[in-house]
């Protein structure tokens, strides 16, 4: 067999050619953001028939009303999507009103957040980026979230609320839409999981692939200590992450219970747009066998979550 492939090295990453982010354009702009619903109004649930997915979608947001009602936590897991589709300013207003307690992101999240953040907009032409060789090479992305990081290093703290401390401190033009930037500023725990190589900023060459994963294990075990109180009345959703969140709910809840041998007790909902095995596997069946109930709800996170949000308010306001 060849040997080839072992004597090939490292590539160098100084190598790669950038470009300023103005020259890129952005398919998710802060016009097309949503907005929270100024009214919400019971006429359109009520009216909902009392079957399948319909029923299950009242009877998720009972719970988590009944939840926060004890002073139980709500907590997101958030896949990127989530922001690309315009749903910050929604996310937002429901940690304003204490509906949402605290957040959990994939990488590319947090990406997204930071160009929302600094620029007014995100998410690239991936296909004619990649055709170049220009995708992800927006100069400041690499440069921003680098700077997170050492952030994360400096202050001995996780990634999550780095982020949001970086966006506040440099009075990004548009802090009042991001998440990390609005989570810290409610003193609500936000959290990154990273995987080494998923993301555009791993091209850079600014990526401190150990400072990062450092900040990431930090958030890591935040986590477990999220989990302890989900795990003893509180609800969680996964919403739109197929694959890491998931997986790191399930050793983070493992570790919980490992620790505080307490008697389990939670709600989980997955909303996604395809049914996806480990979503439904980590979040919606395994952590609530014996312990409580899960959903799963399909559908497009632009009309679903807007939906969820404005029955969890119906629900607060009865």
């Amino acid at each position: 067999m060849s040997s080839r492939f072992r004597k090939s090295t490292p590539i160098d990453l100084n190598l790669v050619k950038r470009y300023p982010h103005a020259r890129r354009r952005n398919r998710t702009q802060l016009h097309s953001l949503g907005r929270p619903a100024k009214k919400s109004g019971s006429d359109f649930f009520d009216s909902l028939p009392r079957f399948l997915k319909a029923d299950d979608l009242r009877e998720f947001i009972s719970l988590v009303v009944k939840a926060r009602h004890k002073d139980r936590p709500f907590h997101l897991m958030l896949g990127a999507h989530t922001i690309k589709v315009g749903l910050s300013p929604i996310l937002i207003d429901l940690m304003r009103r204490d509906i949402v307690t605290g957040l959990s992101f994939n990488s590319a999240g947090l990406i997204h957040d930071l160009e929302l953040a600094f620029f007014g907009g995100t998410s690239e032409d991936v296909q004619a980026g990649l055709e170049d060789g220009s995708f992800g090479m927006a100069r400041e992305t690499g440069e921003f979230f680098a700077a997170v990081c050492r952030c994360a290093k400096e202050r001995d703290i996780g990634l999550g609320e780095a982020a949001g401390v970086f966006i506040n401190g440099e009075k990004a033009p548009n802090r009042k839409i991001s998440l990390f930037g609005r989570a810290v500023s409610m003193k609500k725990p936000v959290t990154v999981h990273v995987g080494i190589g998923t993301d555009i900023v791993a091209q850079h060459p600014e990526f401190d692939a150990a400072v990062t994963a450092a900040a990431s294990h930090l958030d890591f075990r935040l986590l477990c200590s999220l989990c302890a109180d989900i795990d003893r009345g509180g609800a969680l959703a996964n919403i739109g992450s197929a694959v890491i969140l998931p997986e790191v709910f399930l050793k983070a809840l493992t570790v919980a219970r490992n620790i505080h041998r307490h008697k389990s007790r939670l709600t989980t909902a997955n909303f996604d747009m395809i049914l996806q095995y480990r979503p439904l596997q980590n979040v919606v069946s395994r952590p609530t066998v014996g312990v409580g109930q899960g959903f799963n709800f399909v559908g497009h996170h632009e009309i679903m979550i807007p939906l969820l949000a404005w029955g969890l308010r119906l629900g607060f306001e009865r």
